[in-house]
This record gives C-alpha cells, sequence and structure tokens, in this order.
C-alpha cells in the first residue's frame, strides 16, 4: 500500500481510499504533519494502525487472562461450585468461634437414654440368682420385688416366609365338569411380596445404594434370594404403584403459594438431563427433564402458577414478575465474595454489600426465634435495603467488566431480593430445596445418572416419595409396602399429600 501525490491511499489491486488525515493521538502539530513527506506520513500511519490492534489485542488478551485466573479462584465460597471440588490452595471456610465449653453434654443438660421396655414388651427374661450366701453358705430361697434389671436389645437371623399357592382343579361328582379355584385377590403375581418390592425400593431410594448392593444386602441380611436382573424389575414395579400419588403430589405444588426450586445435572444413557426439585414444608417433588431453561420451569410450575418462587438468580426464572421471585441470599453472599476477590473498588462495594448481608441475616435469626417482631424486622430493614441499593448503584460504575453486570443484573431483580421481609413463608435463602438435591447428587456421582428412561422415571418417583414422607415425619418402608400391597389388590395406592389433623370433637 503507497500513497499517491494527492494524499490517497493506493492498494495493490490500484483502489483508491480516503486521503490521510493526522491522527489525533500522534503527538505532532498540524504544520509539521503538513510538512512531512507524504511516503513518512503513510509509515507512521500504518504503524500507529498496527499499535492500535496490537493495543486493541493486548486489552483482549489481558481480559481474558483475568477471566481465566477469576475461574481458577472460583471456589465454594465465591461460586456455585460445591465445596468438595474446592482445590486444596483455596482459603479454609469460616470456622464457629470457639465457645470456651467442653465437647458432649454440658451439665444441666437432659439426657436422652435408652428406657427400659414394660415386662409385657420384653421377649425374653433371663433370671439371675445367687444359689448360696456368700459369707455363711447358707442355701438362699425367695424372690427379689425389685431386681435389677439389664435389658439387650437383639436382631434375630431373618428368615424370610415363603408362601405357596396351590391351586386345585376337582372333578364334579355330578355332571364331571372341571373345577379350579380362583387365585386369592391379593396373590403377587411375581415371586416376591409387597414387602421385598418396597424393601428394594426403599434400599435404592432412601440409602442410596447401587443395584449390586442392594443384591448383596437381600442375600446377605434378609437371606432372599434374587438375581441381579431382578433388582431393577422390582423398582419398576415400585415405579409404576408410585405414578399415580407422584402426579397428584406435582398438581399438589402447583397450588403452592410459596415454592423453592432449584436443579442440577444429571446424566440419561449419554445424553444430558437435568434434575429439578420443588419443595414446599409438606410436600417435595422431583423432574427429570431434557434442559434447564424456562420452558422446563414453567412444566416443573405450571404455565399458571400464581405464587412465590425462591430460587438463585438463574434466567430460567425470568419469566417470573419480580414481585414473584425470592432471590437466595446464599447465592447473593459468593457473587458479594467473588467481588472482594476481584480486587480494587469491585472489593470495596463487595466487602460493603457482605457487611450488610451479614447485618441481614441477624436480624432474620432474631425473627426466627421470636426475639424480634415481623414489624421490627421491617422497619429496620428499610436503612439495610437502602445501603444496598446505594451500593449496587455504585457497583454499576465500577472500573470491572463483570462487577458492573453483576451488579447490574441484581438490580434488575432487586424487588426479589426482599420478598422474605414482607410476605410470610417465605426465606431468605433456597436453601430448602438444595438441602434435599444432596442425596441424589451423591446417587449421580456413585450410578453416573440412569440407563434409560424407566430408569429416570423410578429415580424421580421414589426420590420425591421419600423426601415428602420424610418431611411429613411418615414411615417411608411402611407406605412402599402399603402402596405395593394396594397395586396387588388393584386397589388405589396411598396419598402423598399431607394427612390433615383429626378434626377436634369439641370443634
Amino acid at each position: 500500500m503507497t500513497v499517491d501525490r494527492n494524499g490517497f491511499w493506493v492498494y495493490p489491486d490500484g483502489v483508491r481510499d480516503s486521503p490521510m488525515h493526522l491522527p489525533p493521538e500522534l503527538p505532532i502539530s498540524e504544520e509539521d504533519w503538513n510538512c512531512t513527506p507524504s511516503a513518512v506520513q503513510a509509515l507512521v500511519v500504518s504503524l500507529w494502525q498496527q499499535v492500535q490492534v496490537l493495543q486493541a489485542q493486548d486489552e483482549a488478551w489481558q481480559a481474558e487472562v483475568a477471566g481465566l485466573r477469576e475461574r481458577l479462584g472460583q471456589t465454594s465460597r465465591n461460586s456455585s461450585r460445591p465445596p468438595s471440588s474446592d482445590p486444596p490452595h483455596a482459603p479454609p471456610r469460616p470456622k464457629r468461634t470457639p465457645s470456651g465449653r467442653k465437647r458432649g453434654g454440658q451439665k444441666g443438660h437432659r439426657g436422652h437414654g435408652r428406657r427400659l421396655r414394660p415386662p409385657e414388651e420384653v421377649d425374653r427374661v433371663v433370671v439371675v440368682k445367687a444359689d448360696r450366701c456368700a459369707q455363711c453358705g447358707a442355701l438362699l430361697l425367695g424372690e427379689d420385688p425389685q431386681p435389677a434389671r439389664h435389658q439387650v436389645t437383639e436382631l434375630p437371623r431373618v428368615k424370610p416366609e415363603v408362601i405357596e399357592y396351590q391351586q386345585h382343579t376337582l372333578t364334579c361328582l355330578a355332571c364331571g365338569a372341571q373345577n379350579r379355584g380362583a387365585w386369592p385377590s391379593d396373590m403377587p403375581t411375581g415371586g416376591f411380596g409387597p414387602r421385598v418390592q418396597a424393601t428394594v425400593g426403599y434400599l435404592s431410594g432412601r440409602m442410596g445404594m447401587s443395584q449390586r448392593d442392594v443384591h448383596e444386602m437381600m442375600d446377605t441380611v434378609f437371606h432372599t434370594e434374587m438375581g441381579l436382573g431382578t433388582v431393577p424389575a422390582l423398582e419398576q414395579q415400585v415405579s409404576e404403584v408410585l405414578t399415580k400419588p407422584v402426579e397428584e403430589a406435582r398438581s399438589y405444588q402447583r397450588e403452592q403459594s410459596v415454592n423453592n426450586v432449584d436443579e442440577t445435572s444429571w446424566r440419561e444413557g449419554t445424553q444430558r438431563t437435568w434434575l429439578w426439585i420443588d419443595t414446599t414444608p409438606q410436600v417435595t417433588v422431583f423432574w427429570l427433564l431434557p434442559g434447564r431453561g424456562a420452558a422446563q420451569a414453567k412444566q416443573v410450575l405450571g404455565e399458571g402458577f400464581a405464587g412465590i418462587v425462591g430460587s438463585d438468580r438463574y434466567s430460567a426464572y425470568n419469566w417470573l414478575e419480580p414481585k414473584r421471585r425470592a432471590v437466595c441470599w446464599a447465592h447473593l453472599e459468593r457473587d458479594f465474595q467473588a467481588l472482594v476477590d476481584r480486587g480494587g473498588d469491585s472489593a470495596q462495594v463487595g466487602q460493603a454489600l457482605l457487611e450488610q448481608s451479614g447485618h441481614m441475616f441477624e436480624l432474620w435469626y432474631q425473627v426466627k426465634n421470636g426475639t424480634l417482631s415481623r414489624a421490627n424486622f421491617q422497619a429496620q430493614m428499610e436503612p439495610v435495603r437502602a445501603r444496598v441499593r446505594e451500593l449496587l448503584c455504585g457497583g454499576t460504575t465500577a472500573t470491572h467488566d463483570k462487577t458492573r453486570r453483576t451488579c447490574e443484573n441484581i438490580l434488575k431483580l432487586e424487588e426479589a431480593l426482599w420478598t422474605f421481609v414482607y410476605v410470610e413463608g417465605v426465606e431468605p435463602t433456597n436453601n430448602a430445596a438444595e438441602r434435599p438435591l444432596r442425596r441424589p447428587v451423591l446417587w449421580r456421582r456413585r450410578s453416573f445418572g440412569t440407563q434409560s428412561e424407566a430408569g429416570s422415571r423410578f429415580v424421580e418417583r421414589v426420590l420425591t416419595t421419600v423426601t415428602t414422607l420424610r418431611q411429613q415425619d411418615r414411615d417411608v418402608l411402611d407406605y412402599l409396602t402399603e402402596a405395593c400391597t394396594a397395586a396387588i389388590c388393584g386397589e388405589p395406592p396411598p396419598s402423598l399429600l399431607p394427612i390433615p389433623p383429626p378434626v377436634s370433637a369439641l370443634a
């Protein structure tokens, strides 16, 4: 590329471009520039353009390096990564301040030792008496009205009950017709009864055991012989039994006023899926869906959901108005810690936001333990709310691009930050949904997900059943046995919905 006598750029193909002008960044006067030979001008401009390109590349690389360093420094304190993924060099998680008391039960603590069972609940009594006096050797007779008692609980060797059904065919002596008796309505069609089916579902769905471990447990502990392939077959029987109760629970969830929702990755064969959880105080439901977007969130909550959703700031919930959302402050604190770790003006904003968050939680705990009324809590939260808004607005002018975007995005959901302050039943965190997800996460790590759609349906149904029953303090194994028995008899399974308290006779 050259410059012609009129100051136009001339490219190798003969195309001419606009004449050269003095680049404003160059420290040279217009007069000196005009006195500079055009060839030198062309060289200067070319070098100046190269400098601009290199500067732009350097800025892009610097930003990329900063992003990679930030990702490298992510821990469970400044991101959504689990604590188990923290690298060895990660700063230790904050420890509680030692109270100075000794470990174990404190003075005045009421004990919880095992109480002696009444005589009618004792299966076997071993009487221990002395035959002769230890001092004189005389024969001892009689009974001690208040003997010392010591009880031992022992497990008998489990011996499964084998039931054989015999169907007789009898010939009528009058007409010679063959008459065959009808099988009992409560007879299982397979080789295992309802409690065996329930136990297999309990061991895998509640205790988190692999199919091989369930097979070993049934053989070693319960002395029940079954093939390894029988375990997934029984799981599918349990899954079918739970279909109706789980669908009923999902319909119930969509009618609740406050739901906490979260999701985590899963694998079905070679496909990546997502395990969704929707929890309320009495019922929790799980879904295994092909994605984690807004379409799946609507499927979980229902298109016409009119309640409040507690969640993180994930965009899948942006179809909800901010006033119908409750953003998790535990996630916000990790966002604020990420600002602190960036240093500079980002750190100042992040540290100030963490201080406001800490003060907020102190007030919230007082509300929870009854030492602070809701009205006083709302009044004391007003300056906190104003200060948080001030800090977030200041963060939108920070020098770090990510800090600006984080603050801007949080401000878009500002109303959702304070839902728990004004609406009863809403918590400041999404822990209600995250805690029940821990067991499925361990299941996923152990089994690498599921291998078929049928396996995925078993996972979501048994997790829904187990988690819900535990919330309601109902016996999981008894429920599964009752449900399997009902299926064998052709009766409807028991419901997972909360059992209403009995109506008082005085009401």
